[in-house]
């Protein structure tokens, strides 16, 4: 995915660079990430005989703007997304518990409801928050250093190759925090197994669509961004732009 045209900058520089782009990318990375944990959490589909979190069809889509994001912008960038995604999501639990803590008006029966809708337990909204959080920085680390071991050569490996491992260590939390001793051992190896495969599958299916994402934000920018000389703890502070 090199172009004669880009200029190749490393992660240092990008990070210090003003991107025309970025800041609707990372807009649209957190308000997936949200209207996915918010809408589709709490709800199990069936389509041919098959039960799945309907979560889950749109989860994805937040990954592939991961990638987009550490791709085009590099992971420094990348980094300053996971962070706002992060405090997002506390934020939302935090205003979801204090919502539905409050007391009803006489008069209004929708409280049961709007427990069953937001009212996620404690467990869950650790597990939903620690598992984004360790799955996204893997997934940029890996996309980050394969990207510079490939020259920055096929994209779709390392799309689908940093969504095996990020969505690997997504679900080794999530599940069993959330659900080891309320669900037997085998329910949620089986849910954890079936989960990780189908984002997967479906990550790769949209490999199409983040060749197009990517190139058309690489031309716009003018940069190829290359994590050569980058500090990849998640705690590092980014290069004042």
């Amino acid at each position: 995915m090199t172009d004669p045209q880009l200029s190749r900058i490393d992660g240092t520089s990008g990070a210090r660079r003003h991107f025309r782009y970025f800041d609707y990318v990372m807009a649209s990375f957190v308000a997936i990430l949200l209207l996915s944990n918010l809408i589709g959490a709490s709800k199990l589909a069936q389509v041919g005989g098959f039960t799945f979190g309907a979560g889950i069809l749109f989860f994805p889509v937040s990954y592939v703007i991961g990638d987009v994001l550490t791709e085009v912008y590099g992971y420094a960038n990348a980094r300053r997304c996971v962070w706002m995604g992060f405090f997002a999501m506390v934020f939302m639990a935090f205003m979801s518990f204090v919502v539905v803590a409050m007391p009803p008006a006489p008069g209004w029966d929708g409280q049961a409801a709007y427990e069953s809708v937001f009212g996620s337990t404690w467990r869950i909204v650790i597990a939903s928050v620690a598992a984004f959080w360790a799955g996204e920085f893997v997934n940029s680390f890996v996309l980050a250093r394969m990207k510079v071991l490939t020259g920055g050569k096929y994209l779709w490996s390392r799309t689908i190759g940093s969504t095996v491992f990020g969505q690997a260590v997504d679900s080794l939390i999530f599940y069993p925090v959330a659900f080891l001793g309320i669900w037997t051992v085998d329910q949620v190896l089986t849910v954890m197994v079936t989960n990780w495969a189908l984002k997967v599958a479906l990550e790769a299916g949209l490999t199409p669509l983040t060749y197009i994402v990517v190139g058309w934000l690489k031309r716009r920018e003018g940069a190829d961004v290359f994590d050569t000389d980058t500090d990849f703890s998640p705690f590092a502070k980014a290069p004042s732009v």
